[in-house]
């Protein structure tokens, strides 16, 4: 006689029931929503270089205009002043507006950016007096002449406005950008041409009578207090987003101005900040 066999209850039963069912993991969290509005502050620390060389050509050529010793011999060439640097640590703050261009490989983020720096840069040109005796010139005069000079850039300040593009990788954005720059500054050239001009033979050179010189002395100034600086700016960096609203970021900035009295200017800037996109 064939019965039905009943089954055994299953030991195990109410352990497995006590677990959860297992679901796969959701993918990492991104905020790569770049597109719109943003602002923020950083801290930077900037490096600036300033070519003093020329800056006493054209206040000494002024001075001389009338001479034949500048038209002769051109002291203006000489370069009584050199190059100097200065590396101090400011502050600023940034705003922009970034659009987003999807490709089939990647997001591109097309974007303006306005930045200011308070740099507070001072630079002070070394100074090598020169002293020479020049040849007799086409009239038989000889000269002796002493040329010194101050320059000064204080309180270098300066801003860019600038365009970017940039690479959407998940949360992070590399960028590139290039625009304009505008500075501030105080800029000042002083240089003192002195010396004596010398009548024909060497009676006065070897410092023997019969001997009468005409001293001279002239003084010329370049540059103004309250300076406004011009040029251009590239530089790259990479913005990170730590959630919907906030991201970090660290660039390099370079940043030249165009020669105010033949005065050449760069910067060079690293940056640390964060900032909120609206």
């Amino acid at each position: 006689m064939t019965g039905s066999v009943a089954s055994a209850p299953n030991p195990f039963a109410d352990d497995f029931d006590a677990f959860p069912a297992m679901h796969p993991a959701g993918p990492a969290v991104n905020f790569t929503t770049w597109t719109g509005f943003y602002a923020g502050g950083d801290f930077s620390y900037s490096d600036g270089n300033a070519d003093f060389s020329q800056t006493t050509q054209a206040p000494i050529a002024y001075s001389l205009r009338e001479l034949t010793l500048e038209s002769e011999f051109a002291p203006s060439n000489w370069p009584v002043l050199g190059i100097a640097n200065h590396s101090a640590p400011g502050f600023g703050g940034f705003v922009g507006y970034n659009v987003e261009y999807q490709t089939p490989n990647m997001k591109v983020v097309l974007g303006v950016e306005a930045n200011y720096d308070q740099a507070s840069l001072s630079l002070y040109a070394p100074n090598s007096p020169i002293s020479r005796i020049t040849p007799t010139d086409s009239q038989g005069n000889s000269y002796l002449v002493n040329i010194t000079g101050n320059g000064s850039v204080t309180n270098l300040n300066f801003g860019t406005l600038r365009a970017r593009a940039g690479w959407a990788f998940g949360n992070f954005l590399p960028y590139a950008f290039a625009g304009g720059a505008i500075g501030h500054a105080n800029v000042n050239i002083t240089e003192t041409t002195s010396g004596e001009q010398n009548p024909p033979g060497s009676a006065c050179l070897a410092n023997t009578p019969p001997c009468v010189t005409v001293p001279f002395s002239f003084s010329g100034t370049a540059g103004n207090n309250s300076e406004w600086l011009y040029g251009g700016t590239v530089g790259a960096g990479l913005d990170v987003a730590l959630s919907r609203n906030f991201f970090v970021r660290a660039e390099y900035e370079y940043v030249y101005f165009s020669p105010v009295a033949s005065l050449r200017l760069d910067i060079n800037t690293v940056r640390v900040g964060a900032g909120i996109k609206f």
